[in-house]
């Protein structure tokens, strides 16, 4: 029998705290984002061309750039040396999607550069989704199975591999949006006043990052809480 107190205990609150910053975040990056894609950069020079720009500007001739479908999907993949841009950015002239095209070349240059915690959070991307995918789950056994300790505290370590690869992510985000700012304005593809806009757009982009750490670490301190509390019962 399912432990009834598991969908109506006090401690789902922290879930739907979690829920509440992700769409706050979601949101905002959203909305910012159509803000500045309004803005048209001076050189007019589109996601792809900056791309491109930047990433010969680092000797990284055999990165390729692609486009993507879906809105803001843009991601460089280490694996394969390729980076997507989604619809709103491959041949958008917008600052925002020069930004964002800036962005993702960031994460190109930290793969060059050996950036540590770039290389830790591909490291840690299979364990990660293991985390996500059945921490959950073989906490909630122990609790189908009379509060089975030990299965709740192997659920509870094995999310914790998911919430490590966010915490991870955090600094590795931040430092591409950096570089992506100094190189849009080292290399003259943004004025100091549209990498203003630029920054916006990153900064919000950010906070969907510091929102779904957020969310892990919520959601972790629940299944701590619950067992302790199957604990003392």
């Amino acid at each position: 029998m399912m432990y009834p107190g598991y969908y109506y205990d006090p401690t789902y609150i922290l879930v739907l705290i979690g829920a509440v910053l992700s769409m706050i975040a979601s949101a905002r990056v959203n909305g910012t984002f159509r803000r500045y894609s309004q803005t048209r950069s001076m050189t007019g020079m589109t996601g792809a061309q900056t791309a491109r720009r930047i990433l010969d500007q680092n000797g990284l001739y055999d990165v390729t750039v692609e486009h993507i479908n879906g809105n803001l999907t843009d991601h460089y993949d280490p694996k394969s040396k390729v980076l997507r841009l989604s619809d709103a950015t491959y041949g958008a002239v917008s600052v925002a999607a020069v930004g964002v095209a800036a962005h993702e070349c960031g994460h190109a240059v930290q793969d060059a550069e050996g950036y540590e915690p770039l290389k830790i959070r591909s490291k840690l991307v299979p364990a990660a989704n293991f985390g996500s995918r059945f921490g959950l789950p073989i906490f909630l056994l122990g609790l189908l199975f009379g509060a089975n300790e030990l299965l709740m505290q192997i659920g509870i370590w094995v999310f914790l591999l998911s919430v490590l690869f966010q915490i991870v992510t955090l600094p590795v985000e931040f430092n591409a949006s950096r570089r992506a700012l100094a190189m849009l304005t080292d290399y003259g593809i943004l004025s100091e006043q549209e990498v203003q806009g630029s920054r916006k757009v990153l900064s919000a982009a950010a906070l969907t990052y510091v929102a779904a750490a957020a969310a892990a670490l919520l959601n972790l301190l629940r299944l701590v809480l619950l067992s302790n509390q199957r604990r003392r019962d």
